[in-house]
């Protein structure tokens, strides 16, 4: 899709990618960027395009959003990193699948959603994933499970007008972000408590946010692309957990794991965390069965999205991981929840 007058609708505009999208496309000229948030206060001062502030949740409101729009890049996914599945039924999926309708009744031309690389399931070829690879749900993670549901939806509708883009994006990594493995460590490390899973070998697809942003410039105006297409969204390097934690613990000064326990017994330990956080002190439960199912091995490959988008990841993980943690310092690394404020 040629970057000649075209109207690109960004959801979830205030959030960390919502804003590092912005950010991306600040020096495309003949792209007319529109905003869709709750709130407009919260969006970068710099941003001069359209505004449409309201809530997903409204179908009235996402009927008129989507008017004289090409393309959507939609970020705004409420997201909880355990249970809340009512909460995410509600915030997220079914406000999905109203946009996704209204956008095809309106003549979108393309739209592309906001994945995970964790939809896929482990594979256990030495090459890894590839962009395409079947999805599998966890049973215990609903937002992730719902992300399935609106792939497979996606793929279901594909030949209805509209192109349907799924980006899988690996473990995003910058300032600015507040929802994830990286903010979510560096207070858990400075407990003595966090242990390695599997000796800490598995590989990490991390993805900075300079990266995340031109991925998403690259989908909004390639060229030939399928009905349905799939994407891994990762860096160039797929470093080992070992080598993530310890960098993290050598920057922050709080401690390495001390000692290593298999994923199966991560994944119990979490669960009882799970049950006991209702009656337990904290903003949310010291481990989560998705931080575990994150922590897995995700090798990734991304060869598909360099040939098909020209996706080149140019930024260095340890750059952006220092940005984050100086950030987070400047805030006494606070316990981060694990779940988007309503």
């Amino acid at each position: 899709m040629a970057d000649q007058d075209i109207n690109v609708l960004i959801t979830g505009a205030t959030g960390f990618v919502g804003k590092t999208v912005l950010k991306a496309f600040k020096n495309r000229q003949s792209v007319r960027l529109i905003a869709a948030c709750r709130d407009r206060q919260r969006l970068p001062k710099e941003f001069s395009g359209e505004i449409r502030e309201g809530d997903l949740r409204d179908s009235d409101y996402v009927r008129g959003l989507v008017q004289d729009v090409d393309v959507i890049c939609h970020i705004g996914t409420w997201a909880a990193m355990w249970g809340h599945r009512q909460q995410e039924q509600r915030n997220f999926y079914q406000p999905t699948l109203t946009l996704i309708e209204a956008a095809i009744e309106a003549g979108v031309k393309r739209f592309i959603m906001t994945s995970t690389v964790a939809i896929a399931a482990k594979q256990n070829s030495p090459e890894g994933n590839d962009d395409f690879s079947q999805t599998c749900k966890t049973g215990f993670w609903p937002h992730l499970d719902y992300l399935i549901d609106v792939d497979n939806y996606m793929q279901a509708n594909a030949r209805r007008g509209m192109q349907m883009i799924n980006l899988r994006l690996g473990h995003f990594v910058g300032a600015g972000n507040t929802l994830g493995l990286v903010p979510a460590l560096v207070p858990r490390l400075k407990t003595w408590l966090v242990p390695w899973l599997a000796g800490g070998n598995s590989r990490m697809p991390l993805v900075t946010d300079s990266d995340l942003g031109e991925a998403y410039v690259k989908a909004c105006l390639a060229q030939s692309l399928d009905d349905y297409e799939s994407f891994n969204i990762c860096g160039s390097e797929f470093p080992r957990t070992r080598e993530v934690i310890r960098y993290v613990a050598d920057k922050t000064g709080a401690p390495a794991p001390l000692f290593s326990v298999p994923y199966p017994a991560g994944y119990a330990f979490a669960f009882v965390t799970e049950k006991l956080f209702p009656i337990l002190p904290g903003k949310a439960p010291f481990l989560t069965r998705s931080i575990v199912h994150l922590s897995e091995d995700w090798l990734c490959r991304t060869e598909y999205a360099r040939n098909k988008l020209d996706y080149k990841p140019q930024k260095d993980w340890r750059c952006a991981l220092d940005e984050a943690l100086d950030e987070l310092k400047a805030r006494d690394y606070p316990w981060p929840r694990l779940a988007q404020r309503m």
